[in-house]
Formats: structure tokens, sequence, C-alpha cells
């Protein structure tokens, strides 16, 4: 991938990788490996690619393009967004450009849009009041945002109001029938904090598979990327907490300076398995 370098590691358990994802410091700072290692030759770019006999784990930082890439690569192709169960090795992608102004800076977007209007089979809930849509970087929520959150895919980023956290579930594209997926990853804006920003998944019975950390952002740009891929389709449900507080005209990003720290973290593109009916 150009001149970045790449660090792989197979870890062979659940507990080991889990390990390694949420306990040592390797699974959210740039630059260091999987023993916790320092790499001085590491540029600030890092992708890395775990492996263990179900799943694979991509993380990138800095200029994540190729990272992005290299998730995209662990699906067949990109599924048209259309109803109905497409190629099962595929993917589908959501970037949230194509919402409409109707949905636009404002807390109006409905949860079910990227499966009843645009159908992809993704169905979002959140504990908080509701989603936001943004074509801004959010500085009409807070003027205090100007430059604080870039985009992979301009211009547009996706935000739960009133809490960090996003809970995605699945269906056969266009219809109530419930589904699963076979992976499902995130590039995300401005992860200012190790271990604010995570991404939880879970079976269709509620058991937690996986839960794994984005990297910090490690350059101007802001952005990291976030994805596992399973060997099969047992992820019935997705766990986003984006940062440890959520956008607000009164809550401003504080990673480093005096006082209360605050991670605000927004989302961009989301890249996930074909739909597949539970049977």
């Amino acid at each position: 991938m150009g001149n970045a370098m790449t660090y792989q590691a197979v870890l062979l358990g659940a507990a080991a990788m889990l390990a390694a994802c949420d306990n040592g410091r390797a699974a959210t700072e740039p630059g260091r490996q999987l023993n916790g290692e320092t790499d001085p030759s590491a540029p600030a770019y890092q992708r890395t690619l775990e492996t263990r006999n179900d799943v694979e784990i991509v993380r990138a930082t800095g200029d994540i393009t190729d990272g992005v890439a290299r998730y995209r690569a662990l699906f067949s192709k990109l599924n048209p967004n259309v109803a109905g169960e497409q190629d099962t090795s595929g993917r589908r992608e959501i970037n949230w450009d194509g919402v409409p102004a109707t949905f636009t800076n404002n807390d109006l977007f409905p949860g079910n849009f990227f499966n009843v209007n645009s159908p992809r089979g993704a169905l979002f809930t959140t504990p908080g009041s509701a989603f936001r849509i943004s074509n801004n970087g959010y500085t009409d929520v807070n003027a205090a945002y100007a430059g604080e959150f870039n985009t992979f895919s301009p211009p547009k980023l996706f935000v739960a109001r009133g809490s960090t956290i996003i809970d995605v579930t699945f269906a056969v594209a266009g219809s109530g029938t419930p589904a699963r997926v076979n992976g499902f990853g995130s590039v995300f804006a401005d992860v200012g904090r190790a271990h604010s920003t995570t991404i939880e998944y879970f079976d269709a019975a509620g058991n937690s598979l996986l839960k794994i950390a984005a990297p910090r952002a490690s350059d101007e740009k802001g952005l990291s990327f976030l994805g596992a891929k399973f060997t099969s389709p047992i992820v019935a449900r997705v766990r986003i907490t984006a940062g440890d507080t959520p956008i607000d005209a009164t809550a401003t990003d504080n990673v480093k300076g005096a006082g209360q720290k605050h991670d605000i973290v927004a989302t961009d593109d989301f890249i996930y398995g074909e739909p597949r009916a539970i049977r």
C-alpha cells in the first residue's frame, strides 16, 4: 500500500484478541505493534490486519484510503442499492451523501431510511433522542465545531443526538425479514481518546462476539477506520460507540486541555456484508 507499513498478527482465540484490542494500548495507539512495543519507523499512517480463526480486523488512521480499500477487498463486490438479498459474498455501503435536504441539518433522519427509502438492509436505533445528518460539520449545532470533523466522502456525516451510541440491526434489504451480516466497518471523524470509540458485534441471541476500539486520529485530517469481517454471517446487531460525549450546543471537544475531557466523534461511511435472512 505505497510506503505505508503493514503490521499483521495472528491471535489464537477470542480472549487473547480481546485483551489485545481492549486492555492493551496496541488497539488504539498509532505506531504500536500488537505486542505493545513501539516501532520507531512507523509512519503517521498505520494500517493493521489482525486475524483469528473466524474474523479479520482492519484498522487505519491518517490517510485511511488504503485501509478502507483493504476492508472492501474482503468482500467480493459492492452490491446495488436495491431490495432483496443480493450477492451474499458482496457488501453494502452507506455514505450519507444521498440523504435529501429534508433530513439534513435537523433531527428528523429516520432510522429505517436505509431499509425503506434506499433499501440497503440497515436499521438504526439509539438510546438518545434522534439522529442528525450534517453537511456543515455540525457548525449549525455549535459554531465551535468549525474544522473539527472532516469527511472521507464529503460532504455529510452522521451522529446520534443525546447519546454516543448507534445500534445497527439488519434486514433483508427493503423487507421486515431479520438478517445477519458477515462484517461491519465504519469511518470515524476526530477520534481523540484511546478506547472512546468502539464497535461491538452481537449474534442473534444477543451474545457479544467481539468488541474492538478505533485508533486515535494521527494527523490533521482526523480520520480513523475500524472494521471486522467474520467467515460466516453471524452478526445480527452492531453497537457503535462514537466518542464519550454527544454533539450539543454546549459541548466542546477537549482531549488535551485543562478540565474535564470530552471526545466528540462523528461517523462517515458504513461498510457491511450483504444482509442475509436468518433461517
